[in-house]
């Protein structure tokens, strides 16, 4: 049979770049959702910063408050004489997301990674240039609701992407997108079965 002109009579000529184009898809997507992520963090603290001088902004009754706040400490105002170690692990988390970027296939390991990797970029970003002192800068809190700790948009985002990696583990989803079933025993035998059929 004659193909078309220009067609190829071989399937797998059109699947061989299948794998590594959803690879560049999903790295495409990190990092556009890093980006995003860091730049909505960033632009809320500096809008906190200047609208938020003058007193706190009612949003939601007394149920939802902008109230500018600095945290020297890490989630829930915690270990505020151990600004310089939570530094050093937001520096370290940087370096890991983005080692594990490398291997991204799957599209939602590439919104929790990026989510995870915008929101720590944030709050890092605070501790290396704002006051007191490099390395030890407070992080800027402006969303608070009642009986909560003061929080930031990174926040949100690191507890989103902490829970998009907590779901995908548990739906056996690997970073390069391949599933925890696909390499299930019985299938291993189907196709052995298969293999010795005459």
């Amino acid at each position: 049979m004659q193909a078309a002109r220009g067609a190829s009579l071989n399937p797998s000529d059109t699947a061989v770049d299948g794998p590594s184009q959803r690879r560049l898809d999903a790295r495409w997507v990190f990092a556009a959702i890093a980006v995003v992520a860091y730049a909505a963090d960033l632009g809320s603290k500096q809008w906190a910063l200047s609208a938020l001088v003058d007193g706190d902004k009612p949003l939601v009754g007394d149920w939802f408050t902008l109230h500018l706040t600095f945290n020297p400490g890490a989630a829930f105002s915690t270990g505020t004489s151990y600004t310089i170690v939570f530094t050093g692990l937001a520096m370290v988390a940087v370096v890991v997301i983005l080692w594990l970027s490398r291997r991204i296939r799957s599209t939602g390991w590439a919104l929790a990674l990026g989510l995870l990797l915008g929101g720590v970029s944030g709050n890092l970003t605070d501790r290396l240039v704002r006051d007191p002192e490099p390395f030890r800068g407070h992080v800027v809190d402006l969303l608070m609701l009642p009986n909560w700790p003061v929080f930031n948009v990174a926040d949100i985002w690191i507890n989103v992407g902490a829970g998009l990696i907590i779901l995908q583990t548990f739906r056996g989803v690997a970073l390069d997108g391949s599933r925890e079933t696909d390499d299930r025993p019985d299938a291993d035998a189907d196709a052995d079965a298969t293999a010795t059929q005459p």
